[in-house]
């Protein structure tokens, strides 16, 4: 068969608006984008596929990147039997998910990065994660694997097509075994509840074993349940999960913010990527949980993950990035995060050296496993018990406001990771919901501006009310139109910064666009399809012309849980049932498919928690301190589908109706309705608190 002629190596990818792809322009491999192009090659030239999926923040990409993909062995054998196709997960996460699915059918794993073998017609026959360039640690090298594909490939046709034929295959089972009828709400509450209780962690907060992944919307749905069952073991597990998390290594002590996940259980070593989708969670669940305990420490890890968020992720022109990198250099594993007893003596005094590493828990459980001169710092003791013996043993918290202030210092003069500034709309949605929430919460406006200025740049530049919100801002414009997970984050962040500010400017857009999720994504049973036929944009090659429904928690909020969830939400702010009874049928057929997946159908079960709460309207009138401390104790007390309005909100907000019909005088009072079940009015605020606490009018 005819040779495809060449063209420059790494050309097509130069110019990519991915820093991942660009990353890779410099490797000696003939690397395409998706697109249709690499798939009209290999069927001219009948070769086969080599998917590579990745991510700009992912550590075991950059390693194969790094090794695999720069040998020259490699390059060689590619250029030479295959056509090399490279994706990046943010960008394409209708891609990722679909190959995510056909290599975990055949191998039970997944992950990234993604290695897939296709045919021209786009099925996968062969795959896996990481390989290294030569056989090793227990894993195939791809020179070895690469050989082998090919003389599959050429000599025997049959394997190849029997290995497709199977991978559908077991999709297709897969589905069967997860259709069914539906399942009603409240069943499927009371199971996943049952299963988040059972993998709970009592040794270190949490849930599961390691590799521990927080899992904030399991956090959210024991809040629920501690309040609407009364049951204080839910308190105490949400409650200590948070600290857990807040102490460990998983959180950044010095930079703030929270790393991905933690290697082990007791979260003290991370992997050390910053994700912008789980910082989101993470402050969201934050703020309940500072609402709820009152805990300032909680108060604390808000502020420091704001902060971090704003230092490293923010645009300047409004909206908040992607990621940031686990590694500051080729061969890195967390240099730029973590710290040896010689850093920590240079830069501490004696006394406050010694502070540090009792407090912090240098030379324990937190020594990196290839390094152990290097440490995580994590709160191993109280303040107090770390002080002990010292000068400042007294008051030793504005000692370790120092230490920390002397360590970031230390810190900013170290080449930093490098940083996905790509703006998603996905997670800017979060984003702004959560800054919505915690500015209110910690009464400073300025994060709440934050969150306006994001949603305004993609009003501006990415939201059309006919096709809805674009995944990404690209030179100024909307790119990659169509995709379910966009309309629903960011329609929720919205609906939270139209409650922050009581600003129909941002309500009116989140109801077009859910009514256009309710109009446009619905498929089979009634579920919503990851990409809606009529508005996705990209090219529908390869896996993409399979549907694809996102139910499960993957551990962030799945975009159909997420659905209910904001329906629920609007009903609540516009006091609109259909919307309630949108979510309600939506959540039926979800609960069938879920099945017994436990932490990963957490928001669905939330949502079920959701559907039977009423949701609470606090308005207080009247104007002054009065008026404002009643305002504030409403603002920090936790309730779910909780909106507080100082004055009556205007359209599309409505209002219960006896609220509605409440004459408006200047007295300083708080009219609380839960659903359409209105209190007497109440003017002390420790009355107020209990009323939200209840969760009730008074009988």
């Amino acid at each position: 068969m005819a040779e495809e002629p060449a063209v420059a190596r790494g050309s097509r990818l130069a110019g990519a608006a991915s820093t991942y792809l660009r990353s890779a322009a410099g490797q000696p491999i003939d690397w395409f984008p998706w697109g249709p192009e690499p798939f009209e090659l290999a069927q001219r030239t009948g070769r086969p596929i080599l998917l590579d999926v990745g991510a700009s923040w992912c550590h075991w990409c950059h390693v194969m990147d790094e090794g695999t993909y720069a040998d020259p062995e490699v390059a060689r054998l590619l250029g030479q039997s295959f056509v090399a196709v490279k994706v990046d997960r943010d960008e394409n996460p209708e891609v990722d998910r679909r190959y995510q699915r056909q290599v975990g059918a055949l191998t039970g794993e997944g992950g990234w990065p993604l290695t897939a073998f296709l045919t021209p017609q786009g099925e996968v026959f062969l795959g896996g994660t990481y390989f290294p360039p030569t056989d090793g640690h227990g894993r195939p090298g791809l020179r070895r694997v690469l050989k082998e594909v090919a003389r599959l490939w050429k000599e025997e046709p049959e394997t190849i097509r029997q290995n497709a034929q199977a991978i559908q295959g077991a999709l297709e089972r897969m589905r069967a075994a997860r259709a069914g009828g539906s399942r009603e709400a409240h069943a499927l509450l009371a199971a996943v509840l049952a299963e988040v209780h059972s993998s709970y962690d009592p040794a270190h907060g949490g849930f599961g074993t390691a590799p521990k992944f927080p899992h904030p919307t399991a956090v959210s749905l024991l809040l629920w349940d501690a309040r609407a069952s009364r049951r204080a073991l839910s308190d105490e597990r949400a409650r200590e999960t948070l600290v857990r998390m807040a102490d460990g290594g998983m959180y950044d002590q010095v930079g703030g913010g929270f790393h991905r996940y933690s290697v082990d259980e007791g979260w003290h070593i991370p992997h050390f990527e910053k994700m912008g989708v789980d910082n989101a969670a993470l402050l969201d669940v934050y703020t309940e949980g500072a609402q709820r305990f009152g805990d300032p420490r909680f108060d604390d890890v808000i502020r420091g993950t704001v902060g971090w968020v704003r230092e490293v992720l923010a645009d300047p022109a409004g909206g908040f990035g992607a990621s940031q990198d686990a590694d500051n250099a080729p061969g890195d594993d967390g240099g730029y995060f973590t710290w040896s007893r010689a850093e920590l003596k240079t830069i501490l005094p004696a006394d406050e050296y010694r502070f540090a590493t009792r407090f912090f828990g240098v030379g324990t459980d937190g020594r990196m496993p290839h390094d152990p001169d290097r440490n995580v710092l994590f709160r191993m003791l109280p303040l107090r018990e770390a002080a002990e013996g010292l000068p400042f043993a007294g008051n030793p918290a504005p000692v370790l406001t120092n230490v920390l202030e002397q360590l970031r210092t230390a810190r900013s003069r170290r080449p930093a990771p490098a940083v996905d500034r790509a703006l998603y709309a996905d997670i800017n949605g979060r984003f702004i919901g959560a800054f919505a929430r915690a500015g209110v919460l910690l009464d400073e406006p300025t994060i709440v501006a934050d969150a306006r200025r994001a949603a305004d740049r993609f009003l501006a530049e990415a939201y059309s009310e006919e096709s809805g919100v674009a995944h990404r801002i690209e030179g100024g414009e909307g790119r990659g139109r169509g995709h379910l997970e966009d309309q629903v984050a960011f329609a929720a962040g919205l609906l939270e910064l139209a409650v922050a500010r009581a600003d129909p400017t941002y309500l009116a857009p989140a109801l077009r666009l859910l009514t256009l999720v309710d109009r446009e994504y619905r498929g089979e049973d009634g579920l919503l399809r990851d990409l809606s036929p009529r508005f996705y944009d990209g090219p529908s090659v390869g896996g993409l012309n399979e549907p694809s429904y996102p139910l499960e928690d993957s551990p962030h909020l799945s975009a159909n849980s997420g659905a209910a969830l904001a329906f629920l939400r609007l009903s609540g702010l516009v006091h609109d049932d259909a919307w309630r009874e949108k979510a309600a049928a939506l959540l039926a057929p979800v609960g069938s498919r879920v099945g017994h997946t436990g932490l990963f159908a957490a928001g669905a079960a939330l949502a079920a928690g959701w559907l039977a709460t009423e949701p609470v309207t606090v308005v207080v009138e009247g104007s002054g301190p009065a008026a404002h401390t009643l305002v504030r104790v409403a603002q920090k007390t936790w309730a779910p589908l909780c909106a507080v309005f100082a004055g009556r909100p205007p359209p599309p907000f409505s209002l219960p109706e006896e609220l509605e019909a409440a004459r408006t005088g200047s007295a300083v009072r708080a009219l609380v309705c839960f659903g359409n079940r209105c209190a007497p009015p109440v003017t002390d605020s420790a009355i107020l608190r209990a009323l939200l606490v209840r969760g009730a009018p008074p009988p």
